[in-house]
């Protein structure tokens, strides 16, 4: 969706659990991903932030779950290669889906004063739908890029299987308006200075 205005001054970009454990075959039991190019969006952004000055928070899931792939010390653990944070970049570790929950995430970004949030990330509809739902909730004004993000086929609980853009799009539905606006990584690169 076109944005009517440039993003304020300053807002943050927060990167949601793009870490290696997303690679793992588990995530594709009922099917294949949505947005091959999420992480090239995502790379893009990231570049743009890095070159304006403007806040970056790297979310890392440390999950607890002895077989998760996001378990600390596995191999999925570490950040995807196009999102590796930078030695000054902010890394925030979470345990549960909300970046929100049991972190220091919210404080943070009052205490840099954030005008607005652009997240992004994975699963479209676990971590980066709960973590969009609690940054509206908290009053945050928030961007969704929807090409830098992504999640797999899933099925509901009459056995129905759903295709991962059809997941995504319906998980996205949910939260533009009420939460958060959801665009595109084009659309937010225009309406930030180059």
């Amino acid at each position: 969706m076109p944005l009517d205005r440039p993003l304020p001054d300053r807002t943050a970009l927060v990167i949601v659990d793009l870490q290696l454990a997303v690679d793992n075959p588990r995530w594709a039991r009922h099917g294949p991903r949505n947005n091959p190019g999420a992480e090239a969006a995502a790379a893009a952004l990231l570049a743009r932030w890095r070159r304006l000055g403007w806040p970056i928070v790297h979310v890392r899931h440390d999950s607890t779950e002895p077989e998760s792939t996001y378990k600390p010390g596995g191999p999925g653990h570490a950040f995807k290669p196009e999102v590796e944070p930078a030695a000054d970049e902010t890394i925030i570790a979470k345990q549960v889906n909300s970046a929100f929950i049991g972190t220091d995430l919210h404080r943070h970004l009052r205490d840099i004063d954030a005008p607005a949030l652009v997240i992004l990330g994975v699963i479209t509809n676990n971590s980066l739908e709960a973590t969009v739902r609690n940054a509206g909730n908290l009053g945050h004004a928030v961007f969704v890029p929807e090409d830098a993000c992504f999640t797999y086929g899933w099925k509901d609980l009459r056995g129905k299987l759903w295709s991962a853009e059809d997941v995504h799009a319906l998980s996205l539905a949910n939260l533009h308006g009420e939460y958060a606006t959801v665009t595109s990584s084009a659309e937010i690169l225009a309406n930030v200075p180059a």
